[in-house]
């Protein structure tokens, strides 16, 4: 009888291709060439249910080269998960569980949506430093309850990117023993081979790192790899890198080149893959043995699951207080009652910065949340995120959840994407609003995922003053709003930060808190329940008002001075506090209606960011007092007067609007 994992192989490469093949698009390259690998991970190596795919206290992978999907699909379909052969036949294809790219809680076994190369690493790097801080936290001398592995898969693309080195160099810094990235090193990327603009040594970069690395020189060695993750394994302060060399495209005509990376093989090519591979069987079809072990893999991943559930159910026993702790962080059951909590919602607001206000509420949501997680890119100190008395992560004190993330951003929120994705925290993480733009794509993938990571975005307009244009947000704002499933808060006060932190508590997506350096302009105005709105009118006149100022943040204290003066003058104003748009936008239409009219066509927009977000409120017949153009390096008070925001200016925009000199 053939090895099992021999066949394994062969069904991984024929189902890859084959799935490309029919999808007519796709790529076959790097599934080909790391398929024994793969095979052994899924097939021996990792503690896996098949049957109940979210099983706890499993082993993760992540598929970092997630353009590899189809290998991802096969191994899954081979080792007895739900994807069956009629789910390979419609990869790529609308309404399919076989995506382009990996997408989780689409696809039963995939554990992390994957696609941009070099996030993966990161996401793994997030999942090992979470099953290390709950294991120290948990595990007891009589009962290892958190005990699993985190593997992830990269390529020559994921090396190349900058956001791979600042996960691997942190992973090294947090002595993350239990982390396994195995690089599929094949020498080529879609423009040819590698040495054209990659020839560093990733070995000895890694291990300046503080990885251990193995390099194996053979892909189709599976003993060789299987005993390369046993040594890994046995590495307890050091994450591991397994270096395999393969060739892309293996077995396909044109292996080797760029020809194969990303391209179905074509009939005849097909043809020849399976000539080659001594395969016989009809399309999608595998061979008697490997459905057998698929069977044998979800009878052992039962008992796999049923041996941690008999260990979960001793810790219940022994250890009541504790357990009572780990599932509560497991379920997520305190995040809502942390959320309703009169506690957090008692902040008003004086004339602090809500960065100051942020702080405050921080350590408040800390005092309510023991799973609380998180830390800033080194700005702690500026942006408020320091919580006194929570103690920081170090390999010596692993128990600690609050992070140095370093100077990271790109890194630090794929990182917290897969400590939620993990289980058992409720991440944040803080920088300056503009350098938002370096963790962009992991802010998307947060809201791709549907994953409750909390972003504190502090410097929030050209208030920063001084610093200048290059740490002046102001495209930012309107960026962020027009990602789907992110919500953005903007809070004017102490009231609508907290019910910034309750909202994102209760979220089933990421949420942006952006807050202010400058202090604020005290008003007393604001409402729990408007808060908790995303929009409500804060201040109101006598009758239907003559103009709305729609505002936010720390303008939103300019804009009540200025109805006042309007009051004053005989102009009945409006001041709607837009503090979340998502959140408006989710009202019924009978309360959005309530706050801004449709029969009140003068309105004015007040927002010191780009004007882009507020079209839909402000309509033609409006006006925007807004920055669409960068700052300048000046004491805030200078530049408030320089573009416009006065109490003097808005006045004066307001009667234009009115008398339709806008």
């Amino acid at each position: 009888m053939l090895n099992y994992m021999d066949e394994i192989t062969r069904s991984i490469r024929v189902l890859a291709a084959e799935q490309v093949e029919a999808a007519r698009s796709g790529h076959p390259g790097t599934p080909l060439g790391i398929a024994p690998a793969v095979a052994a991970l899924f097939g021996d190596v990792m503690k896996i249910d098949p049957s109940e795919p979210s099983f706890f206290d499993r082993d993760r992978f992540v598929l970092s080269s997630g353009h590899a999907s189809a290998m991802l699909y096969a191994v899954l379909h081979c080792t007895g998960y739900d994807v069956g052969a009629d789910d390979l036949k419609k990869f790529r294809s609308y309404g399919s569980i076989t995506p382009g790219h990996p997408e989780v809680g689409l696809t039963p076994g995939v554990d992390c949506s994957t696609g941009p190369l070099g996030q993966g690493v990161a996401n793994a790097v997030g999942m090992a430093l979470a099953e290390k801080i709950l294991a120290a936290r948990y595990n007891m001398p009589d009962c290892k309850l958190v005990s699993h592995y985190t593997f992830a898969l990269c390529g020559d693309g994921c090396m190349q990117e900058g956001i791979e080195n600042e996960a691997a160099s942190l992973a090294g810094t947090m002595k993350l023993g239990k982390l396994i990235l195995i690089y599929d090193s094949n020498g080529i990327t879609i423009e040819g081979e590698t040495r054209l603009a990659f020839t560093e040594n990733v070995a000895a970069r890694h291990e300046a790192l503080g990885w251990h690395v193995q390099i194996l020189d053979d892909a189709e060695d599976i003993v060789a790899f299987e005993r390369a993750v046993a040594a890994a394994k046995e590495e307890r302060d050091r994450p591991s890198l397994i270096i395999v060399k393969s060739v892309i495209g293996y077995g396909a005509p044109g292996s080797g080149t760029s020809a194969v990376h990303g391209a179905p093989l074509g009939p005849e090519g097909l043809k020849a893959l399976k000539e080659n591979l001594n395969w016989t069987l009809p399309p999608f079809e595998t061979p008697l043995i490997v459905k057998k072990y698929a069977e044998l893999k979800r009878r052992d991943g039962r008992e796999t699951r049923r041996q941690w559930e008999m260990k979960l159910a001793y810790y219940k026993q022994h250890y009541p207080k504790e357990y009572a702790e780990f599932t509560a962080c497991l379920s997520g059951e305190r995040k809502a009652e942390a959320a309703a909590s009169e506690n957090l919602m008692r902040f008003g607001g004086g004339d602090m910065a809500t960065r100051n206000l942020c702080g405050e509420i921080l350590a408040e949501v800390n005092a309510l949340l023991p799973n609380l997680f998180g830390g800033s890119a080194d700005l702690s100190p500026s942006n408020c995120t320091g919580i006194k008395g929570k103690g920081y992560y170090s390999p010596e004190t692993p128990y600690n959840a609050a992070i140095h993330f370093g100077i990271r951003e790109h890194a630090m929120a794929a990182i917290c994407n897969g400590v939620a994705l993990h289980g058992g925290f409720v991440p944040f993480c803080a920088t300056f609003f503009v350098f938002s733009d370096y963790m962009k794509y992991g802010m998307r993938m947060s809201a791709l995922m549907g994953l409750p990571v909390i972003y504190i975005l502090s410097h929030d307009s050209i208030g920063v003053g001084e610093d200048g244009p290059t740490h002046q947000p102001i495209e930012q704002l309107a960026g962020l709003r027009a990602m789907p499933g992110m919500q953005v808060f903007r809070p004017c006060d102490g009231t609508e930060t907290a019910a910034a932190f309750a909202c994102a508590l209760t979220s089933d997506g990421p949420t942006a808190i952006v807050t202010s350096r400058q202090k604020l302009m005290a008003h007393g105005l604001s409402s729990k329940e408007g808060a908790l709105r995303g929009g409500y009118i804060l201040k109101d006149c006598d009758g239907v008002p003559d103009v709305i100022l729609v505002s936010d943040g720390s303008e939103i204290g300019l804009c009540v001075k200025a109805a006042q003066k309007l009051s004053d003058e005989g102009v009945k104003a409006r001041v709607v506090s837009m503090s979340c748009m998502e959140l408006f936008e989710r009202q019924d239409e009978a309360y959005r209606q309530s706050v801004l009219p449709a029969g009140v066509r003068a309105r004015v927009a007040v927002e010191a960011a780009s004007s882009m977000s507020w079209g839909r409120y402000v309509g033609l017949d409006g006006a925007y007092i807004c920055m669409d153009e960068f700052g300048m390096s000046a004491p805030a008070g200078d530049l408030w007067e320089r573009y416009g925001f006065t109490v003097e200016n808005v006045v004066e925009t307001a009667k234009a609007v009115i008398n339709g000199n806008k």
